[in-house]
């Protein structure tokens, strides 16, 4: 009238060991799969980051030349034109010193408002813009 029940502890671990046995031999290869796949994604968004790293550095050092030439033409155009103006290179060299020097001065006092709290807004709104497209779905 009843049906009989198998109790028995030990059939029953080794059935569910069987199972969990036979379910990573399976999935061993779609697993071993899923992580290569992982670390392949991984390794292309470190190239990608690198890739762009090195591409803002190298326009950094192209543009720094490039102002440095800059600055320099135009502090001998100046130089040349107060020493016209003034009738003696020494006066006309040594305006155009104090200028720059006042300039130098002025950006150093500056250095936080210029530089330093732009560059961080622009890296938080970079790491936010990057937290916002890792949680995009794959």
């Amino acid at each position: 009238m009843f049906p009989e029940y198998n109790f028995n502890k030990n059939s029953a671990m080794a059935e569910q060991q069987e199972n969990l046995g036979s379910f990573f031999k399976e999935n061993a290869k779609l697993a071993r799969e899923y992580f290569e796949t992982r670390l392949e994604i991984y390794r292309l968004r470190a190239i990608r980051l690198i890739a762009k790293s090195a591409g803002y550095f190298l326009w950094i050092i192209i543009s720094l030349f490039l102002a440095f030439l800059l600055i320099i033409f135009l502090g001998m155009v100046l130089s040349l034109w107060f020493s016209e103006m003034t009738g003696s290179y020494l006066t006309g060299f040594s305006i155009t010193t104090l200028i720059i020097l006042a300039l130098i001065i002025v950006i150093a006092l500056l250095r936080k408002k210029i530089f330093i709290n732009p560059i961080i807004r622009t890296f938080i709104s970079k790491a936010e813009d990057k937290a916002d497209e890792d949680e995009l779905p794959e």
